[in-house]
């Protein structure tokens, strides 16, 4: 595997771009595909938004700093090309993001897509129910195992902050699922 340094310079030369952008796809694609995917439920709105990712990647390359690593920078496109997919939907079918949401958890039972069982099915309408911000913590944490240093670089909030988001959605997790 090429070092993260050694491919974003690849990416930034025109001789080598189009090789090393293909090696950066398929290293990060299914990373970033679940982090999208958990954000937008539905598989087709994840594969759009993971090519939109993907291309703002592109374009936005000769302004990676360094600052953070590279996945950081690509998962805080994704994280916002998710939710800017997601209000943009919302406005589109008239609907506030709290009633979208509703909606594509109520439809993940419809998704030819969706491999998981009747608790990962409950899960996943639980974690639909939860204000924005607590969704995508708990699901950095949870699934992505993410520390919550690497969180606050990529939402820019102080670890404190997320700490608390992460405590009060799985506290509202664990109610939605017992009361179920």
């Amino acid at each position: 595997m090429v070092a993260e340094e050694d491919l974003v310079a690849q990416l930034k030369q025109a001789d080598s771009q189009s090789k090393a952008f293909e090696l950066l796809i398929n290293t990060y694609k299914e990373r970033l595909y679940w982090h999208i995917r958990r954000i937008v439920l539905d598989h087709d709105d994840a594969d759009d938004v993971l090519q939109n990712t993907f291309i703002k990647v592109f374009k936005n390359i000769e302004g990676f700093k360094g600052d953070s690593q590279l996945y950081s920078w690509m998962y805080r496109i994704a994280t916002n090309e998710s939710l800017s997919f997601m209000k943009t939907k919302a406005r589109k079918l008239g609907v506030n993001n709290e009633e979208l949401h509703d909606r594509m958890a109520q439809n993940l039972q419809a998704d030819v897509y969706f491999e998981g069982s009747e608790i990962q099915l409950k899960l996943q309408q639980a974690i639909a129910t939860l204000p924005e911000k607590q969704k995508l913590v708990f699901n950095m944490k949870y699934f992505d195992e993410m520390k919550y240093e690497e969180i606050s670089k990529v939402l820019d909030t102080s670890v404190g902050g997320l700490k608390a988001s992460y405590h009060l959605a799985v506290k509202k997790l664990e109610k939605y699922l017992i009361e179920d």
